[in-house]
């Protein structure tokens, strides 16, 4: 070997082992993802009843979210697309429609990062099965992550009745604990192979049954809550008849918000709480692990829920307290951290997978829906959405909507006109009236906001029209949606005018 071949070797050695070494640098990630959870069941977002002083200290440590929304307010639907970054017509995953297919769960941020070097686990409810490519029969995806602690369905609060999580169920039997746990066991493993790791959880934690750990019985024992400002079904005359025909008009009786509010309030919070207690155990194994000062976590939920505001109970409905959920981002590398600062303008669970990809210094997949969150993070008064879109087509036709929010504005829209029910328009002015009390088509007090929302949800019918996935029913969607096309009973094929 000459001198100058000599110096090529030792040139691409040196240039290798940099490598090698900014890859060690990326960043963990840890992503915690709660199931049913408002904002309104946190401190950091002002409600002093709640008792979570891990999450609240992850948002003194972080960037905290306002106006951030699940674009599909259902388990299933919003787990895919905050795997995928695509809204629900481009994933084609959901309940009563079907699982999510290979060719898109290979885009997907855990696979896209094990490809690329990372360690990856999840554990809790994964929410949806992937169907391989060719076969009928779809199947969770245990063997695309190196630790796999999820299960199948909702999976269970025993912690027992979890099977890839029953080592821990002696000292955990409740399962919210099991998975800080877990987490905690794969962040020492992760940082001891020196490899950059992302672990993700799904607490079924505050989903109902309401089985709580009696661990935390004491934490709210006898405690008075405070109800929201539109509790009561007085505060929801400005709403569609059709946002009443699903289970959520219901559930604000027989689920005992009505008659039993302190109660199922404490139970509620009681869950919120086992989960906040998991976070300390995970943040406690990053410092022990000696790696706090390159992990970022992110911590938020897969939908609202309604707790009696307006009169309703559960979720799905593209109202504030269905749809909007809480964020909390903390990167230890970031000099805005510590600051407390939040961020006020809209951001949607579609940002997920691209943020995670950029933080790991890849790329989002081409035609991605989402956007990275990180420019927020740096700027909190920037933006990175005019709109997004607000999706629900799970459940009966007549509950079915669709809508967009801006920073201002919402605009939803129920196409279900069977019998004496007509399509019905609603306009809210979210930066106003936080709470949708005035449904601004009934005044007919902002005709130019109403027009331009109009021009902006039409454009996005248009998309899904030119977008959508061609199974699993998304395509009907199309006319259903078009507010020009009137509704036809071939739309809602055997379903009654009632449900």
């Amino acid at each position: 070997m000459n001198l100058r071949q000599l110096m090529y070797v030792l040139s691409w050695l040196c240039l290798a082992s940099f490598a090698q070494a900014k890859e060690d640098e990326r960043p963990n990630i840890i992503f915690l993802f709660t199931d049913d959870q408002n904002t309104y069941s946190l401190g950091c977002y002002g409600n002093d009843d709640a008792i979570t002083p891990h999450i609240d200290s992850l948002a003194r440590d972080g960037v905290t979210f306002d106006r951030h929304y699940t674009v599909t307010a259902i388990c299933m639907a919003s787990r895919a697309t905050v795997m995928t970054g695509l809204y629900e017509y481009r994933h084609g995953c959901n309940f009563g429609h079907g699982p999510l297919h290979q060719e898109t769960w290979e885009q997907s941020y855990p696979m896209i990062l094990r490809k690329h070097g990372y360690m990856t686990a999840i554990a809790g409810k994964i929410g949806f099965e992937v169907l391989p490519s060719g076969q009928k029969k779809a199947i969770l995806p245990e063997d695309d992550f190196d630790w796999w602690g999820a299960g199948p369905g909702q999976t269970s609060y025993r912690t027992i009745q979890n099977k890839s999580m029953a080592k821990y169920a002696d000292q955990y039997p409740h399962s919210s604990r099991s998975y800080g746990a877990f987490g905690r066991d794969f962040i020492l493993h992760a940082a001891k192979e020196k490899k950059p790791f992302c672990l993700s959880i799904s607490f079924k934690a505050p989903h109902k049954p309401d089985q709580v750990d009696p661990l935390f019985n004491d934490v709210y024992a006898g405690k008075k809550f405070k109800k929201p400002a539109n509790y009561g079904r007085e505060f929801s005359t400005q709403f569609s008849r059709q946002s009443k025909t699903g289970r959520q008009y219901d559930r604000f009786e027989s689920w005992g918000y009505k008659d039993d509010y302190d109660n199922q309030m404490r139970l509620y919070h009681q869950l919120v709480h086992a989960v906040d207690s998991a976070v300390g155990m995970i943040r406690q194994a990053v410092e022990d692990a000696e790696v706090a000062d390159n992990t970022v976590i992110i911590f938020t939920s897969d939908n609202g829920f309604f707790c009696g505001a307006h009169g309703y109970g559960s979720k799905v409905l593209p109202y504030e307290e269905g749809s909007r959920v809480p964020l909390i981002i903390y990167d230890p590398r970031h000099e805005n951290s510590g600051k407390q600062l939040r961020v006020e303008s809209i951001t949607g669970s579609i940002d997920f997978a691209p943020t995670i990809l950029q933080l790991a210094g890849l790329k989002a997949t081409r035609g991605i829906d989402g956007r990275d969150l990180m420019p927020l993070y740096k700027d909190p008064e920037s933006s990175i959405h005019k709109y997004l879109e607000l999706i629900n087509v799970w459940g009966p036709r007549s509950c079915q909507s669709y809508g967009v929010v801006g920073q201002d504005y919402k605009y939803i829209y129920w196409p279900y006109e069977t019998g004496d029910y007509e399509a019905t328009e609603e306009l809210f002015k979210i930066s106003d009236d936080p709470l949708e009390l005035k449904n601004l088509v009934i005044s007919q007090s902002a005709p130019a906001a109403l027009q331009s929302l109009r021009k902006v949800y039409d454009a996005r019918v248009k998309k899904w029209r030119t977008q959508n996935v061609d199974y699993n029913d998304y395509a009907p969607y199309g006319k259903i949606f078009d507010r020009s096309i009137p509704w036809t009973p071939s739309f809602a094929p055997g379903e009654p005018a009632w449900r």
